[in-house]
């Protein structure tokens, strides 16, 4: 039996539960919502989780695509920020899109998770590559922020994984456990957001003005990872002491 787009909303939203601990302001308050719009919509269209995460792939890598393709003017940002802002909304609908459909799968989950380190080893380089190829900043030490934000990124997406997959071991509860999560955790870690970063390249026609912000949030994103990295070995090695 079909089911409407407005019944599948009024479902999606009473079965929401509480927010990862470590989810920020723009994932929970406003890509989650967008995220169960879309859900709505392609749950009453028949598309399926896999389906929305490459539709999802598709946005992102339309929108790093134009970044090396078009010239740094106002409207290559506006339109880099809208398609990578709509590739994070149907990263967030795919999961809510199996949920209406009974629960997703193990391949659908690796999907995710592949696709998701994908665009994160990929969105800063192609950052670097493009401020080289459009900006006078080709050749100068300014191309090292991208690499760096890079690095971190990588490393902050793979940190959490590990983290959690290493807890699931012992039966502990995952970092992105549901129901931990407070408004005034979310807005602290808001410039770690992905969300927030797409929305950066709005700027991007203004160098001068996103590489500022743009370096801002690498310095936080690089601080963060610090202070996650240390209660992470905390976390693991108190485990240690636990199974001795």
């Amino acid at each position: 039996m079909s089911v409407s787009f407005a019944a599948a909303y009024r479902q999606l939203s009473a079965a929401q539960k509480g927010h990862a601990r470590g989810a920020p302001g723009y994932s929970v308050y406003v890509n989650r919502r967008i995220g169960r719009m879309l859900a709505a919509f392609a749950f009453r269209v028949g598309i399926t989780p896999n389906q929305a995460t490459v539709i999802s792939a598709l946005h992102t890598f339309s929108a790093l695509a134009l970044l090396l393709i078009l010239p740094a003017a106002w409207w290559t940002g506006i339109l880099v920020a809208l398609l990578l802002a709509l590739g994070y909304a149907w990263d967030s609908a795919d999961g809510q899109i199996a949920r209406l459909r009974g629960g997703g799968s193990l391949a659908g989950e690796w999907l995710d998770h592949f696709v998701d380190a994908l665009k994160i080893a990929s969105l800063h380089l192609v950052v670097l590559l493009a401020l080289h190829l459009h900006t006078p900043l080709a050749g100068t030490p300014w191309l090292l922020i991208p690499l760096a934000f890079s690095v971190v990124d990588v490393v902050t997406f793979f940190g959490m994984l590990l983290n959690d997959l290493l807890k699931q071991k012992k039966g502990v509860q995952s970092t992105h456990s549901r129901g931990g999560g407070t408004f005034l955790r979310s807005m602290i870690l808001l410039p770690t957001d992905f969300g927030v970063l797409c929305l950066v390249f709005a700027l991007w026609g203004w160098t001068a003005g996103f590489l500022a912000v743009y370096a801002v949030l690498a310095l936080i994103n690089a601080l963060f990872l610090a202070l996650a990295a240390a209660k992470w070995f905390r976390e693991i090695s108190a485990l240690d002491r636990e199974v001795g």
